[in-house]
């Protein structure tokens, strides 16, 4: 029974570290590469503390099947990405 109860709170860690990386993000596209498809955002605090700081762009690849068409570089956006620190992979971005 032991077994199961630490089983089971494995898997309860790694669903709830994977529903914080789909969580949807704000920020401003910087960059766009259509070539490559890839593009740099940086993020944007919501609220009043610390809104105004600069924050660093940050780099992401683009999940097949997402239409750049219609963003351009300063758009903000709201976007949910995928993936370990070095490789981070836009799952669904939409202009706001």
């Amino acid at each position: 029974m032991k077994h199961a109860s630490i089983i089971s709170v494995g898997v309860a860690v790694l669903i709830s570290s994977a529903a914080l990386a789909q969580q949807a993000h704000t920020g401003v596209i910087t960059e766009i590469n259509r070539l490559n498809n890839t593009m740099a955002i940086r993020p944007v605090q919501n609220g009043t503390v610390g809104a105004n700081t600069g924050a660093a762009s940050e780099a992401f690849k683009i999940q097949s099947g997402i239409s750049l068409d219609s963003l351009h570089a300063g758009d903000r956006v709201s976007y949910s990405a995928s993936g370990s620190d070095g490789a981070k992979t836009i799952t669904k971005i939409q202009r706001q």
